[in-house]
């Protein structure tokens, strides 16, 4: 029987390391700050300055006492698809216990006086070391899937079209660290999909059986409702079998997707369906709203005058560009953008989506499109209430009049207020993209908000303008 293959064992040790060396180096860059740098011309040392040998000493006991709260969290995992924000939040969060725990430990020794300044840097050190050191481990990750390394070993069981869409990411994106060995369906896939290129491995209920032969660690399910008696018996067949199994939920399972359970008096109820913002979290996303547009609004008024000057001067017609939309809880709101298009370039055509290439765009109007600068004004709309900067994509009420009745759940979008920039368009569906596609992780977005999934996005959303190529 083949070995089990072992690729779980370099990232995790490589990512020890990096957080080992980087807390070592927030101690010493903490310490050469409060004590040696220019800083101490602002913060005067006014008790001297004590030996490094008793910070460094202190690192030797705090270090693994900060790996442990890592490590409480799963932070030294196999971790594949994973993006730099989502590291970043859960570092910040994470420093922050660990100081508090080195800061409770400090207070209750009295063999060595600690610097309150050094502990207030190491809070921002940590971070910023933390962080780098990350970002090259999963560089580093991201090379060796890349060539072929340490890969795992996965199978999709399926021949639909979600199926097809996991085949085709996954071969389209080596860097995400899946080797795909083929598929399993109770029949071929159709020569339609993509898929169909794959190897055929059999029906479902051979899979279990293939296990050791192909040396499989995870098995990525993509399967209709209707299959479902096949599914449980394929489990139970795997039962002892070291292997990930995942799957995909079908359009039946999207309908609930966040089903709770609440009992009331010894009578449980299933909540089919919550509010997405309770009045607290409305006020902290209103709150982060009003901050950040503002100071955005700030830095970039010069910009935003130049810009104004070019549209004006480069094609005929108003600077900026007002449309209806369509927003929280369905009410209509005046949109603003720079325009990109010429005048009247729904004349002929009456409404129709911006696709590639569109000749309707000005010279200016396609740069602006690309580098997604011709949203900068809907930051009036965010400060006055009828949008926030993230959420899900505002539509006109022509597009949502057709796509309510042909896209299960489509109107869920409207229970919060529509953003700038959305979960949707983070993950590449920008543009012309499938609109059942960008439904899902619009609704995804509603059922799971938070003020730190709000962050992640923004910081993504800097990543896909700077870098991406989907918007036109």
């Amino acid at each position: 029987m083949p070995q089990q293959r072992r690729n779980d064992f370099l990232i995790p040790l490589l990512a020890v390391l990096s957080d080992v060396l980087a807390i070592e180096a927030a101690f010493l860059i903490s310490y050469w700050l409060r004590f040696y740098s220019p800083l101490t011309s602002i913060f005067e040392v006014t008790h001297g300055i004590p030996p490094l040998s008793g910070y460094i000493n202190s690192s030797l006991i705090f270090i693994p006492m900060w790996l442990a709260v890592f490590q409480s969290r799963r932070m030294y995992g196999a971790r594949r698809n994973s993006h730099l924000s989502d590291e970043f939040f859960a570092i910040v969060r994470l420093v922050s216990i660990g100081l508090l725990v080195i800061m409770g430990a400090t207070f209750f020794y009295r063999g060595f006086s600690y610097s309150r300044g050094v502990f207030i840097l190491l809070w921002g050190t940590s971070v910023a070391t933390i962080t780098t050191g990350r970002f090259f481990i999963m560089e580093f990750e991201k090379f060796l899937y890349r060539h072929g390394k340490e890969l795992k070993t996965a199978a999709i069981v399926g021949s639909n079209e979600t199926a097809d869409s996991i085949y085709s990411l996954f071969v389209s994106h080596p860097s995400l660290g899946f080797e795909i060995v083929g598929y399993y369906a109770e029949a071929p896939a159709p020569s339609t999909l993509g898929i169909a290129k794959a190897n055929y491995l059999g029906r479902m209920s051979a899979l279990p059986a293939d296990v050791p032969q192909y040396r499989l660690q995870a098995v990525l399910i993509a399967i209709s409702h209707k299959e479902h008696p096949q599914l449980l018996e394929m489990i139970r067949d795997a039962e002892g079998l070291n292997v990930e199994l995942m799957m995909v939920p079908d359009l039946l399972e999207m309908m609930t997707t966040r089903v709770r359970i609440q009992d009331i008096e010894g009578i449980p109820f299933i909540k089919i369906k919550e509010i997405p913002l309770s009045t607290w979290n409305r006020i902290s996303k209103r709150t982060f709203d009003l901050a950040f547009s503002s100071l955005i609004l700030f830095l970039t008024l010069p910009f935003t005058a130049i810009l104004l000057i070019i549209i004006k001067l480069t094609s005929p017609g108003p600077v900026f560009f007002i449309q209806e939309r369509i927003g929280l809880d369905g009410r209509k709101f005046l949109l603003y953008k720079f325009r990109t298009m010429r005048v009247d370039a729904e004349a002929e055509t009456g409404p129709v989506r911006a696709k590639k290439g569109d000749s309707r765009a000005t010279p200016i109007g396609r740069i602006l499109r690309r580098t997604s600068l011709d949203e900068l004004p809907q930051l009036w709309n965010v400060l006055k209430g009828q949008m926030s900067l993230v959420g899900p994509r505002p539509e006109r009420p022509f597009f949502v009049e057709q796509f309510r009745g042909k896209i299960p759940r489509y109107l869920e979008r409207h229970r919060v207020k529509t953003g700038m920039t959305g979960w949707a368009q983070v993950n590449g569906l920008r543009g012309d993209a499938p609109i059942d596609e960008r439904t899902q992780y619009d609704i995804y977005y509603v059922e799971n908000w938070s003020l730190v999934l709000d962050m992640k996005i923004i910081l993504k959303t800097i990543r896909a303008v700077v870098f991406g190529k989907d918007a036109y």
